[in-house]
């Protein structure tokens, strides 16, 4: 694929994504606008978009396990060495450590990922086992560990926020279940073993009912990059406030994360082909939404995790034709 060819194939993306961000800054549409539009993507459109395709899917090609296990191993290094690096940088709260490594080494699925490769691929099946690995992995260790580090902090009488939660006269291992099963009963989750379940058991869906679900899950990937284009445009972007550790969490992110994905599927694990581009390009995905999420709940690194899914946003989508073109080579 040629460089005309690349930023072709991007068109959409960034027609969908630009017009987000300038509507918004010019005030045309209301940035505030941005959750009603990523919460269509994100509790209908994409999980609509995911059943029908895992559901019409070849789940033997699609769960390729050694593939999934190379990624499986890149991202408990990748854990390692962004957890290493944040305790030389002087950071010992555990919650502050399960931060950044959620920084590092998540990736943007629902909002970046699938509109992406639905534009450039057409098609996001490679995407599916690794969504399902990081929420019911690398997702439940970070609630694990924020969960009980604010139980630990309402014990000690710690921030007014955790003593609210504490308040409530729950334990910490009731919630930490709670946290746990809110983390697998997302939509996107649900509807991934849905489609999984019914697929296995070959039970019929009607196509009346398929057809609907694609016609919804169509509109995921431009939704979802128009709501992120609103997001990012009403934020803003203070290039000028970027701090050491910022860059060195993005260019671990967008450049350093997918190297390595390349180097340990493909050097130790033996992935070639197309499964290897998937993977260095899913890895090359920027800091999910959800990490200011997790931020906001636990109360901990609140303005880095915005400045870091804002910028390594951008950073993402500047470096995406360069992840593209070395796919296709």
């Amino acid at each position: 694929m040629g460089s005309v060819a690349t930023l072709e194939k991007l068109l959409p993306v960034l027609l969908a994504f630009g017009c987000g961000a300038v509507l918004a800054r010019r005030k045309v549409v209301p940035a505030e606008a941005s959750k009603a539009f990523a919460d269509y993507a994100f509790l209908f459109a994409v999980p609509c978009y995911l059943f029908g395709n895992i559901y019409a899917s070849d789940l033997g090609a699609l769960f390729n396990w050694r593939a999934l296990s190379g990624y499986a191993a890149t991202a408990a290094l990748a854990v390692l060495m962004v957890g290493l690096a944040a305790r030389a940088r002087g950071v010992r709260e555990p919650r502050g450590v399960a931060l950044r490594i959620m920084a590092g080494v998540q990736v943007n699925t629902a909002y970046f990922a699938v509109p992406v490769f639905i534009t450039v691929f057409g098609d996001a099946a490679p995407i599916f086992p690794v969504l399902l690995f990081q929420v019911c992995v690398l997702s439940l260790v970070v609630i694990s560990v924020m969960e009980l580090g604010r139980a630990d902090d309402a014990a000690e009488g710690g921030a007014p926020g955790d003593g609210a939660a504490a308040a409530g006269g729950a334990s910490r291992p009731v919630r930490l279940a709670r946290a746990v099963v809110a983390s697998l009963t997302t939509p996107l989750v649900l509807a991934c073993n849905a489609g999984i379940l019914l697929n296995l058991l070959a039970l019929p869906v009607p196509k009346v009912v398929l057809d609907g679900f694609a016609f919804v899950g169509d509109s995921a990937s431009p939704v979802a990059l128009f709501a992120l284009g609103l997001h990012l445009g009403g934020l803003g972007l203070d290039v000028r406030g970027t701090t050491r550790e910022e860059i060195a969490l993005i260019a671990f992110k967008c450049l350093a994360f997918p190297l390595l994905a390349w180097g340990v599927c493909g050097g130790l694990f033996g992935v070639t082909g197309d499964w290897l581009n998937y993977l260095v390009l899913i890895a090359a995905m920027p800091t999910p939404q959800n990490l200011f999420i997790f931020a906001q709940r636990y109360d901990v690194g609140v303005d880095l995790s915005a400045a870091l899914v804002i910028k390594s946003s951008v950073a993402a989508l500047l470096l995406l034709p360069l992840w593209i073109q070395w796919a296709a080579a």
